[in-house]
């Protein structure tokens, strides 16, 4: 048997390639769009990708599981559990197995079993692999997805948070104390394969350890602790953290089939400048180099995502999925900018230019200024200079700069009525780089006057910690 894992920092997704080196046959559990990698380690290793299967519909990144469909005519395994609204659709021209609790299959000499682990999502299940070709009679292993990570568990609130299915999160969560109840049961030697690591909106806590064993996450995973159902209910539904916009879209591109790669919008290079006017008019500009270098010079209305680890999170959270989006790129990185925007269905990528040259060849530059606390404390105590803090509820929640107002980065385009208009702005966040976004954000739609807080609030609550609410 080959095992082969995958990872994908900026949505820090794990995915799998289990391979029968034997018959030659292998699955990919969980697939990302990007196919390629792969395809690629399966013509390395002498194996064909003849399978796909998927734990639950995603919710934060598009599956690729109909890529591989099409490309290759692997076999879908998908689920059957849950009710009409967590059924696949559009599978009729597609090779595929619908699947419930119980069921198994064969890619080769390996068998996988289903087990129906209902909480993250009403059809979530994962795949307990046996090896028999290898000789094994028992399993060592489950592909737990959203179900079980390292040192969480899924949550149960994006069906009621992002897709608005109200009333669901408690429904969901009194789910996931059954299935926990269920995985408990399970050897302790089982190896554990989850869907996602550290930094993943799925989860509250997740570590950043790539996979674990049940019996160590029945010693050591907090969620594993409890034996009341309501105190697990309550502890599991506190301070999870604000999802994504962009989960209620890939919720529904996922369940009905995302467009195919061969299909999507091929950006078409400009090499003026003075096509940004009509860029911006149309749609959003994205400039992708990192914040230091967007604050000193950038092209007035453009939005600064730097191409980080965080940059797939914050385009999902502010990008307008049905208008044209443009961007100003380094020479070299479209393909992996394209990457990444499309792993979460962000298919209208209608231009691009080099951002050196559109920075160099525009007069319509602005910049803003990055200030430390020590040289802004006085404006912000005398009130001579409002507050934007746009982190997330929780840290607000854990303490503040007095006379703040708290807008979320990702709500911030939808809130901009409640900016304050009549003074200068300081945009904060926990550290700078999410308020360095709101900062672009907010001079890109006229608030003109705005300065970032270097190192945030951390650096805030260190060098005056008497403005600490």
């Amino acid at each position: 048997m080959l095992l082969r894992y995958f990872y994908d920092e900026k949505l820090a997704h794990a995915s799998y390639l289990i391979g029968c080196q034997k018959t030659g046959e292998a699955l990919v559990i969980d697939a990302s769009r990007n196919i390629e990698q792969y395809a690629e380690t399966a013509k390395k290793e002498g194996l064909q990708l003849t399978a796909a299967a998927e734990t639950h519909i995603h919710a934060d990144f598009v599956a690729g599981s109909r890529e591989m469909a099409d490309r290759f005519g692997a076999k879908m395994y998908v689920s059957d559990e849950g009710d009409e609204n967590w059924k696949y659709q559009n599978l009729d021209s597609i090779d595929h197995q619908l699947l419930k609790d119980g069921d198994t299959f064969k890619i080769g000499n390996l068998t996988l079993e289903v087990m129906h682990t209902p909480g993250h999502t009403p059809e979530s299940i994962s795949f307990i692999l046996t090896d028999n070709g290898g000789g094994a009679d028992r399993p060592m292993g489950i592909f737990t997805g959203d179900f079980v990570f390292v040192g969480d568990v899924g949550r149960p609130d994006l069906l009621e948070k992002a897709a608005g299915y109200s009333g669901t999160a408690h429904e969901g969560a009194k789910q996931m104390f059954a299935s926990i109840q269920r995985f408990k049961e399970l050897p302790d030697y089982l190896q554990v394969w989850p869907a996602h690591g550290a930094g993943s909106a799925c989860g509250k806590a997740l570590g950043a350890v790539p996979s674990s064993t049940v019996g160590y996450e029945k010693m050591f995973n907090w969620a594993m602790k409890f034996n009341d159902e309501a105190a697990f209910i309550e502890a599991l539904l506190d301070g999870q953290p604000e999802p994504p916009k962009y989960f209620a879209v890939m919720k529904h591109v996922n369940k009905v089939g995302p467009a195919l790669l061969k299909d999507t919008q091929v950006p078409v290079k400009a090499t003026d400048a003075s096509a940004l006017h009509d860029w911006l008019s149309q749609g959003m500009v994205i400039d992708t180099r990192p914040a230091a270098q967007f604050a000193e010079k950038h092209i007035a209305g453009t939005i600064n995502i730097p191409f980080n680890q965080s940059f797939t999170n914050w385009a999902g959270w502010l990008v307008n999925y049905e208008a044209p989006l443009y961007l100003l790129v380094e020479d070299g990185q479209l393909p992996d900018v394209l990457t990444a925007l499309r792993s979460i269905g962000i298919d209208r990528t209608a231009g691009y230019m080099s951002v050196q040259a559109a920075v160099e060849q525009s007069a319509a530059w602005e910049a803003y200024e990055n200030v430390d606390p020590a040289d802004i404390q006085d404006a912000v105590e005398k009130g001579d200079i409002a507050v934007l803090d746009v982190r997330n509820q929780t840290e607000w929640d854990a303490g503040h700069i007095p006379g703040a107002v708290h807008i979320m980065l990702g709500t911030l385009p939808g809130r901009l009525e409640e900016v304050p208009q009549d003074k200068p702005l300081l945009a904060q966040c926990g550290s700078g780089v999410r308020s360095a976004i709101a900062a672009s954000i907010l001079q890109a739609n006229g608030f003109k006057n705005v300065k970032n807080l270097s190192g945030g609030f951390s650096r805030w609550k260190q060098d005056v910690p008497q403005l600490v609410k």
